[in-house]
């Protein structure tokens, strides 16, 4: 295996010794943003393995993530394996299975060249369960996954001696000899009665002359193998039609007959009890070759095709009806009445209709009719909107009236109409449904994916459905739904529109409405603007003429007026903050009443169920059912033998855009380097301390002059960031508390985001001493240790450090000191930057990003820059931002000692706190 991509390795001693002192049974397959796939440690309610199951598939990922692919697909074939550890085996077992088939595989393993199986991979990504990086699984991934694989098999091989067959042994018995004979069923024209033909052959040899396998009629291998000497071969040959005889009547018939030994003729009733049987046949080691119309799990036969949505709906909305129709069809074409009694003149099995073998049930068939029928009277005039795309979908829910037994299911298909199909069209593919050209009323220049995403949302509220823009943090949500307002206020859809996000998000909002929709009028309804006694009274008349409202998840709790008037539109931001379904805080935003709800979150939401059903239940109410109806239905697919998540998907899919930084289609469109303003709040004790500083600075002023003012004046600024990043840090108690500070709340923030998606990031701070408290509360956040740099850390250790960290499974969090860590480092596995406080010069700043942004990044960077709002940062970073006097040369020099230089009155000015925005998140914490 290559070094390079070989994530866990048995030299790895830092991730061995982690994965032997971790006893946890509850054991779950995880993907990287790299796509590697490694194990993970479940949560409790995940069905724990047993211990040995669990010390097998831990050994085998120590020695590399694919070694551990290839001992679930080949030695667990029988083992009970949680959804995400019975994916991972389905790949790989289909890869034991075509590599096994592989034409003398003993001299051909060192240089493996087979066939990759894209459609069969592709047909897998939509059975996948929801894991942690499961919106890193794609055709890709799976492609790079089977490349792995074969290098994994050639290593195991090689540590074998080149011996296949005691390789394979080494897997499971079941993978003795697997692929040396095959079962041929072709069709036989001429003769009507016994239409189709079966031979039973062996892989002889390759021919000199054709480099293809010479495949011979199995009585042959008798003659072959004659002699006593060759006899332990003949049985080993044999060994898979025996067990396959254990499982399959028609094969003990045929090896107690002797019959498999030579050609048959077949009658379509034989034939069809041959094809049912091949799961079992292949299941025993044996190669099945057949007429490639038949499919094995989904093989052509006539079925009962309901017809939903043809014409347009009586309304909009998830309370809309669709109408709903049945008839009998073959294969996409409408059968008529006659047609239809020839079906059910035919004896069950394989029957010829149309010029074509169908497979025939008339008991399944004749329920399915009846049932649809049934429910075509009781439907009336529709079925809803809801029920209806769970019936597409294939996800019918407790309750549903349309729900069909098991046994008749796979004879009914259902389609959606014309009406219904053009809409979810656009909903799949919303390029050129809307103008967007800059002018005065919006003036952002869209990139191309972000327009799909504009036309996408707007489409939604068309059809006053809810939907989720789940983009990777840094492809511009923000931006997409302004530019989504600024349509509908175009097209006369009357606000106002309601914005719920965190209070720490509102000061980025205000900002990016000023500079890309300044005609767009807002209203901030949250305590940084308005004293919370003052909303609760606001008059409500004048709202009316406001385009959008914008509060925070905290405010929104004491404002009874917000969940009693009907919104045309209500937003959230952050939309993880309601993935916690008995939260008060989710109660609250989901007593909200709009025409439309659309959510915004940078977080995957498909891969953990609660999180995924609780903002369902706010942007599309009564989709997913109820949150115990929903309990069942995933217990249900989990349960399922062939474990498929294909009907959720299904379901939810047509709501969720979600564009990731790594498709090709959008890195190509972005920036390398992305920089963003973080605004951070004050805790209480922060603003007291910080004011305090302030009446001390005024003070000493009058009394100092000269280099003791300038000294002085560096003191304070140093002091005032100190406040700004924690109290402890000014305080010197070793505290450190998370709600003590308006930066580590925004910082738990980002971190979370960050951790959700197995991102990594450097957070720079200019003080040694915050590393440590950094360091610690990082820990508790993503939940692993991560690592730290100052000016203390021994030269030799730091490249073992940048080593740790450059590992895809290395620590996801890097804590440096600016000095220290600002320059000489490379550490390309971060997509994220923090810095925590500014420098304060742009220079030294853009050097430590570059630890990040330089030549062997692959992905694009994300700058966050802290800056703590109504402070001295907040008015040196609009300064650095204007050139007001602070030219990027004067910068070079040190924007401290020019701040120096300043009259008292400037520099009063300059530090003075403005509490209003400065602490607007403590007043709604303590319901000011």
């Amino acid at each position: 295996m290559n070094e390079d991509s070989s994530i866990v390795r048995s030299d790895d001693s830092t991730f061995v010794e982690m994965l032997h002192q971790d006893q946890n049974l509850n054991l779950a397959l995880a993907i990287t943003p790299g796509r590697i796939a490694y194990l993970e440690s479940a949560s409790a309610d995940n069905e724990p393995l047993t211990p040995a199951i669990a010390s097998r598939l831990r050994l085998a990922f120590t020695q590399g993530w694919a070694h551990g692919l290839l001992q679930l697909g080949s030695g667990e074939l029988s083992t009970h394996l949680p959804p995400s550890l019975a994916f991972g085996r389905d790949i790989a077992h289909l890869f034991m299975v075509r590599l096994c088939a592989v034409p003398d595989l003993e001299s051909q393993w060192q240089a493996l060249n087979f066939p990759t199986p894209s459609e069969e991979l592709k047909q897998r990504l939509d059975t996948a369960p929801p894991m942690t990086g499961a919106e890193y699984l794609d055709l890709d991934c799976l492609l790079s996954w089977w490349t792995e694989l074969v290098t994994a098999a050639s290593a195991e091989i090689t540590a074998a001696g080149g011996d296949v067959q005691k390789w394979l042994q080494t897997k499971a018995p079941a993978w003795n000899l697997v692929g040396r004979v095959y079962f041929h069923l072709a069709e036989n024209k001429s003769d009507t009665d016994t239409p189709f033909a079966f031979l039973a052959t062996y892989t002889h040899r390759i021919s000199v002359h054709t480099a293809r396998v010479q495949h011979l009629p199995l009585i042959r291998a008798l003659k072959e193998y004659a002699s006593a000497t060759n006899r332990d071969a003949l049985l080993k040959l044999l060994l898979p039609i025996h067990k396959a005889a254990q499982e399959s009547s028609l094969v003990k018939e045929l090896m107690d007959s002797g019959a498999i030994h030579h050609q048959l003729n077949w009658t379509p009733r034989e034939a069809y009890h041959f094809l049912k049987d091949i799961p079992r046949f292949e299941a025993a080691g044996i190669l099945v070759r057949i007429p490639d119309w038949w499919k094995p799990k989904s093989p052509p036969r006539p079925q009962i095709t309901v017809n939903i949505g043809k014409g347009a709906a009586s309304a909009m909305g998830l309370g809309a009806l669709l109408d709903f129709s049945v008839e009998l069809t073959l294969e996409g074409e409408t059968l008529t009445a006659a047609e239809w009694r020839q079906i059910l003149a035919n004896t069950d099995g394989l029957a010829l209709i149309k010029g074509r073998w169908v497979e025939v049930d008339r008991d399944r068939l004749q329920e399915a009719l009846h049932h649809w029928q049934q429910v075509q009277r009781s439907v009336g005039d529709g079925i809803s909107f809801l029920e209806g795309m769970r019936l597409l979908a294939g996800a019918t829910l407790d309750g549903d009236k349309t729900a069909l037994t098991t046994s008749s299911a796979d004879w009914s298909q259902i389609i959606a109409g014309d009406w219904l199909r053009d809409a979810l069209g656009h909903l799949r593919n919303p390029a050129g449904t809307l103008d967007m050209v800059p002018d005065e009323d919006f003036t952002a220049q869209l990139r191309p994916y972000q327009r799909v995403g504009v036309e996408w949302l707007w489409w939604l509220t068309k059809l006053r459905l809810g939907g989720c823009l789940a983009d990777d943090m840094g492809l511009g949500k923000t931006i997409q739904l302004i530019a989504l307002l600024v349509q509908l206020k175009r097209h006369g859809e009357s606000g106002p529109h309601l914005l719920v996000v965190p209070a720490s998000l509102i000061a980025n909002w205000q900002g990016e409405i000023r500079r890309f929709a300044p005609r767009l009028t807002t209203f901030i309804a949250h305590p940084s603007e308005i004293a919370t006694k003052d909303l609760i009274a606001w008059p409500q008349e004048s709202l009316d003429s406001v385009d959008l409202i914008i509060t925070s998840y905290g405010t929104l709790s004491r404002l009874p007026w917000m969940t009693k008037r009907v919104w045309s539109l209500v937003v959230l931001d952050e939309a993880q903050a309601i993935k916690n379904p008995g939260a008060q805080q989710t109660r609250t935003v989901k007593a909200l009443r709009s025409r439309t709800r659309l959510a915004l979150t940078g977080t995957p939401v498909e891969n953990r169920l609660g999180d995924l059903w609780s903002l369902f239940d706010f942007i599309c109410p009564g989709l997913l059912g109820s949150f115990k109806t929903f309990g069942r239905f995933a217990k249900h697919l989990a349960e399922e033998p062939q474990q498929s998540y294909a009907p959720l998907r299904n379901l939810v899919r047509p709501y969720i855009l979600r564009r990731l930084k790594t498709d090709k289609q959008i890195i190509s469109d972005l920036p390398d380097k992305t920089e963003v303003k973080a605004w951070c709040g004050l805790s209480k004790t922060q603003a007291v301390l910080y004011q305090q500083a302030i009446d001390e600075l005024e003070h000493t002023l009058v009394t100092v002059e000269g280099i003791e003012r300038r000294g002085v004046v560096l003191a304070y600024l140093l002091r005032f960031k100190q406040i700004c990043n924690h109290p402890s840090q000014w305080l010197g108690d070793g505290g450190y508390a998370a709600l003590e500070s308006g930066k580590f709340a925004r910082l738990s923030e980002i971190a979370e985001s960050i951790a959700a998606r197995q991102e990594k990031v450097l957070v720079f701070t200019q003080f040694k001493e915050m590393t440590e408290p950094l360091n610690c509360f990082l820990e508790t956040v993503f939940g692993r240790p991560g690592l730290v740099l100052h000016g203390s850390t021994a030269v030799k250790q730091r490249k073992v450090l940048v080593d740790a960290f450059q590992q895809e499974l290395g620590p996801p969090f890097f804590v440096l000191s600016i000095k220290a860590g600002g320059t000489g480092l490379t550490l390309t596995a971060a997509s994220h930057v923090i810095h925590f406080d500014r420098w304060w010069n742009p220079a030294v700043e853009n050097q430590a990003t570059d630890r990040a942004y330089r030549i062997g990044q692959h992905r694009n960077v994300l700058v966050h820059k802290f800056v703590c709002r109504g402070t001295v940062e907040e008015k040196i970073d609009a300064l650095i931002e204007s050139k007001l006097g602070l030219s990027q040369a004067l910068m070079e020099g040190g924007s401290e000692l020019l701040l120096t230089e300043m009259s008292d009155r400037e520099l009063l000015q300059l530090v003075a706190l403005d509490i209003h925005s400065a602490a607007g998140d403590l007043r709604e914490a303590d319901g000011a």
